[in-house]
């Protein structure tokens, strides 16, 4: 297995907000994070940081997730607690008022296999060559196409396609989504909306399928190509390749 991460800040925003990360533990493991702040005076920062830390210390305390029930409930009590551990942060510091952010996992077991969500950040597998969305996005106008009052067409173009229905940090409450998806998949790719908002799901599965490319040259490509659209967000990327490019089974 080979994996990677990276992060870019764009071509217009003066800092980034994202975080992301990949971590293994002594059981072989993989916990894969993306999150994407929100807030104003640089709070987004702090708000992603802080999911991200917070699971990964979590993660890195335990030898082993356990069962899968083990890890939905493990997903979903740390989600809880780092909700509220952005919530307190906000109360006490005025200036981080609209503080939250999206979080997008993946946890990968020798027998399990689950994505957890909230927000518009997007999780992926790669399989037989295509990429096939896992997660779906907490935001109004994901809302208005499955309610039919929007087209996918015109969702990608609407001017509020980034308000988001759901956030850590945004309510009191918070359970993430829950995908449990079959272990026969080649990779696991979870960013943030910089990636999908400039690039298809096409255009992205062209560059995981070249098999000239290094793991890290396809992150890399990826991101160039955002920021050749202009950039107009942070992007994030977390990639694992489970079975490489033309392996057989």
């Amino acid at each position: 297995m080979k994996s990677f991460y990276l992060t870019d800040a764009g071509r217009v925003r003066s800092h980034n907000e994202d975080s992301v990360t990949i971590l293994k533990n002594n059981n072989q493991e993989y916990l894969l994070m993306v999150a994407d702040g929100m807030g104003g005076h640089r709070a987004g920062e702090v708000a992603s940081s802080m999911a991200v830390t917070h699971f990964g210390k979590r993660f890195n305390e335990m030898p082993s997730v356990g069962s899968k029930l083990d890890a939905v409930n493990w997903m979903n009590d740390n989600a809880s607690e780092v909700n509220n551990e952005i919530i307190e942060y906000a109360k006490k510091n005025p200036e981080a008022t609209g503080l939250g952010t999206t979080l997008v996992l993946a946890l990968l077991t020798k027998e399990y296999l689950i994505f957890g969500n909230i927000g518009d950040s997007t999780g992926y597998v790669l399989k037989n060559d295509k990429l096939h969305q896992v997660t779906k996005p907490h935001s109004l106008v994901n809302l208005l196409v499955e309610t039919g009052q929007l087209t996918e067409e015109e969702a990608k173009y609407h001017p509020k396609k980034n308000v988001l229905m759901k956030a850590l940090g945004a309510m009191e409450k918070v359970e993430l989504d829950i995908f449990d998806v079959d272990l026969s998949v080649d990779a696991i790719l979870l960013c943030s909306d910089g990636l999908t908002n400039m690039l298809s799901d096409e255009q992205i599965e062209r560059v995981l399928n070249d098999p000239e490319l290094t793991i890290e040259e396809k992150l890399s490509k990826l991101i160039r190509k955002c920021n050749v659209r202009g950039g107009q967000d942070n992007v994030s990327i977390a990639y694992l390749e489970i079975k490489e490019s033309g392996e057989q089974e």
